[in-house]
């Protein structure tokens, strides 16, 4: 018998209330047409009783004609002593036009009569009625029993009295709340074990990760019964998170053997987290399981000489599973299995006894001695590798750039920089204005290019570090910077080295916008001569 479990993405109601994750109506609708190409079953909106933004959603996202998600609304149980068709919440509930409403109520004594403040019976009442209200309405409810952990490990009997009576009034789904992330593993088998012999009604489980164990004890909750799991994107919400579906997923899917989505979506899994990553402005830890940057990147160099012979003995599963992909690092504490790896992945053949190749070593080398760092920057490296085996013509090159930045009293500082390059043979000069001097040269270097490769505008700059790496030199120190760059398909990161941070920064972004070329022309399949118009040479 096939074992199933549903996903219930709250990505755009619970994710949000995480510090600095702030989502537009046009974000969410973005987010929810991904959410529901990856094949969760609920993507719960937003709370249309607290705000106007959620309203606007549920309105608009009935254009999206979405092909397996549900929509649900969320809300809490009615007000105490007052009737469930004169709260305003449900009704906004109602008036949205879901077919699924999810509800929160209290399962913690200590929370009845502190929190709301008000009797255990009238509680009880409030969670029956709001229940029976929604059903009678013709919705498919999901009652979120708020705290539940907590309030079972108080008072056992009154936490699954509320539960009962969640059931009882006709709820779906009855779903078992971690709301502090404060329960173990092990207690969430026990607890979630003895609801199932005393409930019907299917169960989900919700959990956060203030112990950081969101992931496990959703795991821990499926193998004791639960059916549905409650998480977001990338562990997105309040406090520490809550529980991160993209590890959830493959977690029960591939490791786990449950049935979650199709093997087809689950591939998209690394796409899906990166570009909710990119609307959220959020940046996604390079070390995430299954789909950060780092999940299959090796760096020693017995690691990569192994992985040559089976990527099974450094790897647990195949990266291609999960949409995800295999790196191999070059650094200081690489071997030449390293760069023969890189070789072979761009279809080079690499013989390590030649001229050529102990060259390009000891010019790797070298950089890394003057403060590069290739490990962060795969295009760099793969742009060093295809030019020393003559496989790189230079698309573009500078003549010179010129930056003014000038500031008066009470006024915003103003960046604008001249870039004049030549691109097959041809001089162009530009000027463009950006919010600093980096963003005004990227402007104006794409400005000079645009004629010539239209598809520079999908290209956009992600992320910006500058490390100082002569500190006792201060501000006359040489610098590292690394740039990362998206065109939402695929990201890449680039460096350069300098004691002047705009040469250094100049070096990324040239390297960036070239690698960029580079991508477009692998993946367009252009024909030959409009290959070599992108600065292409085949050897």
């Amino acid at each position: 018998m096939t074992r199933t479990v549903k996903i219930f993405d709250t990505t755009l109601r619970d994710g949000t209330q995480g510090e600095g994750v702030s989502l537009s109506v046009e974000d969410k609708l973005k987010i929810a047409q991904k959410l529901d190409a990856l094949g969760v079953t609920y993507i719960e909106g937003g709370w249309p009783g607290s705000n106007n933004k959620d309203i606007e959603f549920f309105v608009r996202v009935k254009e999206l004609e979405l092909q397996h998600a549900k929509v649900t609304a969320f809300g809490s149980t009615r007000r105490k002593d007052s009737q469930a068709a004169q709260d305003p919440n449900l009704n906004r509930i109602l008036e949205v036009g879901v077919s699924v409403a999810t509800i929160f109520g209290k399962s913690w004594d200590f929370h009845v009569h502190t929190a709301i403040q008000t009797t255990l019976e009238e509680n009880l009442a409030m969670i029956y009625d709001s229940v029976h209200y929604l059903k009678q309405n013709g919705l498919e409810v999901i009652y979120d029993a708020e705290h539940f952990f907590d309030g079972y490990k108080n008072n056992p009997d009154y936490a699954l009295a509320t539960i009962r009576k969640a059931e009882e009034a006709g709820a779906d789904w009855v779903v078992l709340c971690d709301t502090n992330g404060g329960t173990l593993p092990h207690e969430i088998t026990e607890i979630v074990s003895v609801v199932r012999q005393n409930l019907k009604a299917p169960i989900g489980i919700h959990a956060h990760n203030d112990c950081e164990l969101g992931v496990a004890n959703s795991l821990a909750a499926v193998m004791a019964g639960a059916t549905q799991v409650q998480g977001t994107i990338n562990g997105y919400g309040e406090r520490c998170g809550n529980a991160n579906l993209v590890s959830i997923i493959p977690n029960l899917q591939l490791k786990l053997k449950y049935e979650v989505i199709s093997e087809e979506q689950i591939a998209t899994l690394t796409s899906v987290a990166r570009y909710v990553s990119e609307i959220a402005n959020m940046h996604m830890p390079v070390n995430q399981p299954y789909v950060g940057a780092a999940a299959f990147a090796h760096k020693g160099g017995i690691h990569v000489s192994a992985i040559l012979r089976n990527s099974s003995t450094y790897e647990h599963l195949k990266p291609e599973l999960v949409g995800n992909k295999q790196r191999v690092l070059v650094s200081e504490l690489a071997g030449q299995s390293n760069l023969v790896f890189k070789a072979q992945e761009m279809g080079l053949e690499f013989d390590t006894s030649n001229q050529q190749t102990k060259q390009l070593i000891e010019q790797i080398k070298e950089m890394e001695h003057q403060g590069y760092q290739f490990e962060g920057a795969d295009a760099t490296l793969e742009l060093l590798i295809r030019n020393a085996y003559g496989q790189l013509e230079e698309i573009f090159t500078l003549e010179s750039f010129k930056i003014m930045v000038a500031k008066n009293l009470n006024q915003p500082v103003i960046s604008e920089a001249i870039v004049k390059i030549k691109v097959h043979g041809e001089t162009c000069y530009n000027a463009a204005e950006g919010n600093g001097p980096v963003n005004a040269l990227d402007n104006a270097l794409r400005k000079s290019l645009m004629a010539y490769y239209p598809g520079i505008q999908n290209v956009h700059l992600s992320d910006y570090k500058v490390r100082v790496l002569d500190e006792k030199d201060a501000t006359a120190g040489k610098v590292r910077v690394l740039i990362e760059s998206s065109d939402f398909q695929n990201n890449w990161s680039t460096v350069g080295v300098s004691e002047n941070i705009i040469e250094a920064s100049w070096q990324a972004l040239a390297d960036s916008i070239r690698y960029a070329l580079l991508n477009q022309t692998r993946s367009d399949n252009k024909p030959e001569e409009q290959k070599e118009r992108l600065g292409l040479v085949n050897h």
